[in-house]
């Protein structure tokens, strides 16, 4: 992937204050780590750096230009406000072009299985071995037609050229299965519930339908008996 370009600042002021000052100029704080350096605190322009972690993906490669030196930066967690869905804080790791990284690749699942089939996603990434700047952004995985039975593990997923799979070739990522029916399902429950001994309580409303539909079984067999 290709490294997007960010001009940085370096900070000094440190602290949940300081953080928020910096949220408010729509910047983000972030932490550069990595090649045994001293962590290196900088600020971000707030649009721009979200728009590259978009494009970039879970592994988004960027280019930080800090006070004229250029620095590859890999994106390894980045902190989101969970109401209003913002980014609050970045940690990236320094990088070298050639060098290798370890990281886990999202798993995209393509195609309609075979009717009546329910695909499941047992494992929806993958951890991979690539050069810093050639990271895959996913790999897709195709059910296009596939039958019951049907298990794809990680061995099976191809990998571009210099990408090595650090995961168990063993791994389950896909599972095709027999669709379900909904009574089946409320059946395996129930079963489910009385091998773990659990009883649910009885609701008025459930009373109240039970008696009622007693009552009319009595009517008939009365009317039954009558004629």
């Amino acid at each position: 992937m290709a490294a997007e370009k960010i001009t940085a600042e370096t900070r000094t002021e440190f602290g949940k204050g300081a953080a928020r000052r910096i949220r408010r100029d729509d910047k983000i704080p972030a932490v550069i780590y990595g090649h045994g350096n001293e962590p290196v605190h900088v600020t971000l322009p707030g649009h721009q750096t979200m728009m590259a972690l978009k494009h970039g993906g879970s592994n988004a490669l960027l280019e930080l230009d800090v006070e004229g030196s250029n620095q590859l930066a890999l994106a390894k967690e980045v902190q989101v406000d969970p109401i209003r869905r913002v980014i609050e804080h970045i940690d990236f790791v320094a990088v070298r072009r050639g060098e290798k990284v370890t990281v886990d690749v999202p798993i995209h699942v393509v195609g309609d299985a075979a009717p009546d089939t329910l695909v499941v996603t047992e494992n929806s990434v993958i951890s991979v071995e690539a050069e810093a700047t050639h990271i895959p952004e996913f790999f897709e995985v195709s059910v296009e037609g596939a039958p019951v039975g049907t298990q794809i593990h990680a061995s099976e997923i191809t990998l571009p050229s210099g990408t090595t799979l650090l995961a168990d070739g063993e791994l389950l990522i896909v599972n095709v299965t027999q669709q379900i029916s909904a009574e089946a399902l409320e059946a395996e429950l129930a079963e489910a519930e009385d091998d773990l001994g659990i009883e649910h309580d009885v609701s008025d409303a459930e009373i109240a339908e039970a008696q009622t539909e007693a009552a009319a079984e009595d009517a008939a067999v009365e009317a039954d008996s009558a004629e």
